[in-house]
């Protein structure tokens, strides 16, 4: 892979992505728009995850049917558009359903990791991915921040128009860029589904992967989810403050390539533990120490390193499980994950409603162990897999 396309990739993969996050610190601004409560404005977060999770279900298995090239720009084009509607919304109900679409259109980021794995060489194939998804993770990271921001100068619509251009403008590039991959699959598309179902049945690391991050996403959404209401009311926040505390977890993205190496070098399986239990003491930390900005701008950065971390470790060993059905082991991972995180969301909603932002940390660091449990179920059936030395 030459260095450029490993880039572009990574760039192309942050600001798909990034559609997701831009309503989150956004939600006070939105509420008031429309005359709803926070607890309804939170809704928007969940329906934009439910979106993706069904677009991860159903479109994309097309990866391993249809040629990548010409499935990324097209997908990007109804990105384009939905992004369009969203910042056209006359209705609250209307927005609700076009975060959907968003939500669908946007899955366009899961089409391109598993693509890069299949370009990257099978001994730096954990470092370059690292790579790429270090690019995802700063566009999860950095879309709360330049939200904010864009919203404090232009208002909360903008962003939609801003990163509707953004879409046609990678859709050009990746045109140009990414090589012809002709698709794996060819029995048809009712086909691929089934296989998809499959997998889950014959693959059991893929299932514990899956949900373990599942419980860790939902945990990562749980404190961005309820971080904005907490900075502007415990802490008088303005939408300019919450995009600068936002970057903090920006640091996390680093977390992707030096995860790469760790798993290229056989370490992955006991690492992602230690990342599964830092991600529960730091919603610990956030929840004793919320008083302090500095305590949770060092919850937010070692979580979102601990989320980072696991994610890619969990993808290095889910990849190598079968190289011809990349796209579908991708839809197995990811729909779980985002299933994971619209199901935290909506809690977030209620229980930050009923007790605040204790109830949101509560609520993350449960997530956190289950998904430890998970872990540690594992790994005891991997050592017990193992032959045993003579």
């Amino acid at each position: 892979m030459r260095r450029s396309l490993v880039f572009v990739l990574a760039v192309a993969c942050g600001l798909t992505v990034a559609n997701l996050y831009y309503s989150q610190p956004l939600l006070d601004l939105i509420a008031d728009s429309f005359h709803v409560s926070q607890g309804a404005a939170t809704v928007v977060v969940t329906l934009t995850q439910v979106g993706y999770a069904a677009g991860l279900l159903f479109l994309l298995p097309l990866g391993d049917l249809v040629e990548n090239r010409k499935l990324t720009t097209r997908m990007l084009g109804g990105t384009a558009v939905a992004l369009l509607l969203a910042a056209v919304s006359p209705a609250y109900s209307i927005f609700l359903v076009v975060s959907v679409l968003v939500g669908v259109t946007s899955v366009v980021a899961q089409i391109l990791v598993p693509l890069a794995a299949h370009l990257a060489p099978a001994e730096q194939r954990g470092a370059l991915v690292g790579k790429v998804m270090s690019g995802l993770l700063l566009g999860i990271l950095l879309a709360r921040t330049v939200s904010s921001l864009v919203a404090e100068v232009w208002g909360w619509r903008a962003i939609y128009f801003i990163s509707a251009v953004l879409m046609v403008v990678l859709a050009v590039v990746l045109r140009r860029m990414l090589p012809v991959r002709p698709a794996d699959h060819t029995a048809g598309y009712g086909s691929l589904l089934r296989s998809v179902g499959t997998l889950v049945r014959e693959e059991p690391a893929l299932r514990r992967r899956a949900l373990s991050q599942a419980t860790l996403f939902g945990a990562f959404t749980a404190f961005w989810t309820a971080i904005g209401y907490e900075l502007i009311d415990e802490h008088g926040f303005s939408q300019g403050a919450i995009a600068v505390f936002a970057l903090i977890g920006a640091g996390g993205a680093l977390a992707a390539p030096v995860a790469g190496k760790f798993a290229d070098r056989g370490h992955g399986k006991v690492a992602s533990g230690g990342a599964l239990l830092l991600a529960a003491l730091m919603l610990i930390l956030a929840a004793v120490g919320h008083g302090s900005v500095i305590v949770l701008a060092v919850a937010g950065i070692l979580l979102d390193f601990a989320v980072q971390a696991h994610q890619v470790m969990s993808q290095h060993e889910i990849y190598a499980l079968r190289e011809n059905a990349r796209a579908r082991i991708n839809t197995v991972f990811m729909t779980t994950v985002f299933s994971g995180g619209a199901l935290a969301s909506a809690l977030t909603g209620v229980l930050h409603d009923r007790y605040g932002w204790t109830g949101a940390c509560v609520l993350g660091a449960v997530l956190a162990l289950i998904g430890l449990g998970v872990w540690a179920t594992g790994l005891r059936a991997t050592r017990a897999a193992a032959p045993a030395h003579v």
